[in-house]
């Protein structure tokens, strides 16, 4: 693989010519033609996308508006929520709500059925689509029913990824789909453009996760296709199955790229008339010459069968590497196991290598990532005639929706797997995010699925409880179930896959699924189960800010499921207050205490009274503070806490891991970076400021109290440099951060307090 230093051009979308200062002679001698950089990157797939979807005007500021939205059932109840608050009346484009995340309805009562119930209401009268637990994960459903060519769709989950069928998505927080709702628009810089061009051709037993795998681990650590456009081109592409392309990419979210695109041909055509849609296709292509903003080179041919360790798919060996390097990387991974969890437990993986093999406790082949067709054929045919064994290793497989279960049980496939000793279930992206299939304490689980970071299986490090995932491909997967859990790569297994073709059977959609067709129905009134609370009154920026500081986090990256867990906490994404109580519970258990505390002062200065009755630490506090700023009162200072994390927010797109701060009284983050442009957004529509701050020693620690003496007009008159003060030692010690730069809604989102509250306006 290799990563270029430049940008390039492709030419004829065959020939890569590096930016250097002979390129454009270069380019004129294969073409005939004058070239400009300028005027090339016109040419690629992603920016006649984005041109057809923006509506500024200004291909340098765009303002995009979606053609199609998809939730699921622990997102749609805050977007709707949040919508509704704004004054929504109907949804003006479709909107689709999926039902794959909660689908268990098996902890908290009535509360998980009762989500479901909202979505179908409001899914009547608001004029949207309504899929029921179990017929299909939120991506599959989209790729079968929503993708269309050259189209654009926004999804309240990370993994929005349908560019291989030539459909341009995007995962981001809730906040953007209201925007949507609203018909406002999704605003952003023009991003860059980085090509990925295939060449080559798989080997037998290699499959797309393990190109993913490789992919992630090139260029996750050096940023390189951060917030960029991944465009997939090249003749390897043709070589790729459309299966493949889709299990690669959905996973091109954990690159972090703000989304991606492929080039399309007959087999993309084929998939759309396979699920008659075939109006749906179209042929995309880059131009004669089509500049890149970098480029990943890619022949497919030398892929291995991969694995990613804990606790990133960026820790990636080969199954080769890590069988000949066993006890070192196992040991490393136990090692970073203590980093991640402060030694409150202890990760043992070296107590699984058995007469020198590796022994794993449970496989899962699931969700958008792992339970496509293809994926399941090849896993059945490796696991015809095989058992998995009575021992502790368990297998279980999750076809993606009820179509694919169908062709399945038709074909055999369904019946291989069964009898090896495996459990086939219904769609559900429960082992995605830790609900269901957690293994026994210090388990490790090898998973075709999208994500393996801490506790991402289940467990509860706060319990004492420690299990760990590493992602394979479902080939793998199978192999290593057919030596009842030894770690086998696929392709030191000799089967001779017979590739079934896939016939869709969209019967069970046509009588299961609810489509208002775009028509909504204000007769009908929506269900509020329990649960299911409004947002708490927020209030805007004040004149001045006094912050406490209630965690500080020194990993390299902060994911979402550290900020807000994902599993256990589900059933409670209805309820703000109630999901709020899980805030940083793994990562800082002593987080929404420190909050709650604070939070005390400000509701109290809201109220028109003292803060120090509330917390009377503060006194000391504001006495030095009014020393140097004099007008400083409790009318015109806001009272709040604030996180700093070195890289917050990699991984989901679920708005909750700002907004529960948000609900906690929290006013700001402070970073050297944000890791994802969705997690800084979901800040913004939060009303919460995303402070930036240099690398270098911190002017301030955990419980120490910060003032920004004048940021709302700050913020008002965009200013790069801001500055703030650290109270300690009875003195301000000044230091400075800047907000990166806000289009000025988002000014006026986080002027106003949140996204509620600007579309009061």
């Amino acid at each position: 693989m290799k990563l270029y230093d430049k940008g390039v051009y492709l030419v004829n979308g065959t020939e890569i010519i590096e930016d250097t200062k002979d390129a454009a002679a270069a380019v004129k001698n294969m073409t005939g033609e004058d070239v400009c950089a300028a005027e090339a990157k016109k040419q690629t797939i992603s920016y006649r996308i984005l041109e057809k979807h923006n509506t500024s005007g200004n291909m340098e500021n765009l303002q995009i508006k979606f053609d199609k939205l998809t939730s699921h059932d622990i997102t749609f109840v805050g977007i709707i929520q949040t919508a509704r608050a704004s004054g929504l009346e109907k949804f003006p484009i479709p909107y689709v709500l999926t039902n794959c995340h909660n689908s268990l309805c098996a902890v908290g009562g009535t509360i998980n059925e009762d989500d479901h119930m909202f979505g179908l209401s409001c899914a009547k009268r608001y004029g949207g689509i309504y899929v029921p637990p179990h017929q299909a994960v939120i991506h599959q459903y989209a790729r079968e029913m929503l993708a269309g060519g050259g189209k654009m769709i926004l999804g309240s989950d990370s993994h929005t990824r349908y560019g291989a069928l030539g459909t341009m998505a995007m995962g981001e927080g809730g906040p953007e789909l209201v925007k949507q709702l609203l018909e406002q628009t999704y605003d952003i810089h023009m991003p860059g453009v980085i090509g990925v061009y295939l060449t080559g051709k798989l080997e037998k037993g290699v499959g797309p996760q393990d190109i993913a795998i490789a992919i992630i681990q090139a260029v996750f650590g050096n940023g390189y296709v951060k917030n960029k456009v991944m465009e997939f081109v090249g003749p390897g592409v043709s070589e790729l199955s459309v299966d493949e392309r889709i299990g690669v990419d959905v996973m091109t979210t954990e690159t972090t790229c703000l989304s991606s695109i492929w080039r399309t041909d007959e087999k993309v055509k084929e998939y759309y008339e396979i699920h008659g849609r075939k109006d749906e296709f179209a042929l995309l292509e880059p131009g004669k010459t089509a500049y890149y903003d970098g480029m990943i080179e890619l022949d497919l041919s030398t892929i291995k069968p991969m694995i990613a360790m804990p606790f990133h798919p960026s820790n990636a060996y080969t199954i080769e590497e890590l069988n000949a390097n066993l006890l070192d990387i196992l040991d490393d991974c136990e090692k970073k196991a203590q980093v991640s969890f402060n030694g409150a437990v202890e990760l043992n993986l070296k107590e699984k290598v058995r007469n020198g093999r590796f022994y794993v406790d449970q496989g899962i082949i699931a969700g958008c990532a792992g339970g496509g067709f293809e994926n399941i054929c090849d896993a059945a045919d490796i696991l015809e005639g095989a058992s998995i064994g009575a021992d502790e290793f368990t297998l279980s497989v999750y076809p993606a929706s009820t179509p694919i279960y169908m062709e399945l049980v038709r074909n055999g496939a369904a019946a291989k797997i069964m009898a090896s000793g495996a459990i086939m279930k219904t769609a559900f992206c429960g082992p995605c995010f830790g609900a269901g299939d957690t293994p026994a304490n210090n388990g490790f689980s090898i998973r075709h699925s999208t994500r393996n970071f801490p506790n991402r299986e289940g467990s509860k490090v706060q319990s004492g409880q420690i299990a760990s995932v590493a992602l394979m491909d479902a080939r793998s997967i199978a192999a290593t179930a057919a030596n009842k859990g030894y770690l086998t790569a696929a392709t030191d297994m000799d089967v001779a896959f017979t590739k079934p073709k896939y016939f869709f059977d969209q019967t069970i959609y046509e009588n299961r699924v609810f489509d208002s067709h775009g028509k909504a129905d204000t007769s009908v009134e929506v269900k509020m189960g329990p649960n299911i609370k409004d947002w708490p009154k927020m209030v805007g920026l004040t004149d001045h800010l006094l912050l406490k500081v209630v965690s500080e986090i020194h990993d390299p990256v902060t994911t979402t499921d550290e900020l807000i867990p994902s599993g256990e906490t589900s059933s409670y994404r209805s309820n703000p207050l109630g999901l709020a109580e899980f805030t940083l519970s793994r990562k800082d258990p002593a987080y929404v205490g420190r909050a709650k505390e604070v939070q005390k002062a400000e509701k109290v200065r809201e109220e028109g009274g003292h803060p120090y009755d509330a917390l009377p630490e503060l006194e000391e506090v504001v006495n030095v503070i009014l020393k140097q700023f004099p007008d400083a009162n409790e009318q015109n200072t806001g009272i709040g806490s604030t996180i700093f994390a070195v890289k917050p927010g990699d991984g989901s797109a679920r708005e909750q891991a700002a907004s529960c701060q948000k609900v906690l009284g929290g006013w700001a983050n402070i970073a050297h970076e944000y890791a994802t442009k969705r997690y800084r957004s979901n800040l913004i529509n939060w009303g919460m400021l995303p402070f930036l701050i240099s690398e270098g020693e911190l002017p301030f620690h955990n419980g120490d109290y910060l003032f920004f003496p004048n940021i709302r007009k700050a913020v008002e008159n965009q200013a790069d440099d801001i500055t703030g003060y650290a109270v300690a030692d009875s003195e301000l010690k000044e230091f400075h951060v800047s907000l990166g730069e806000l289009t000025e809604d988002e000014r006026e989102i986080i002027l106003k307090g949140c996204l509620i509250n600007f579309n009061r306006r």
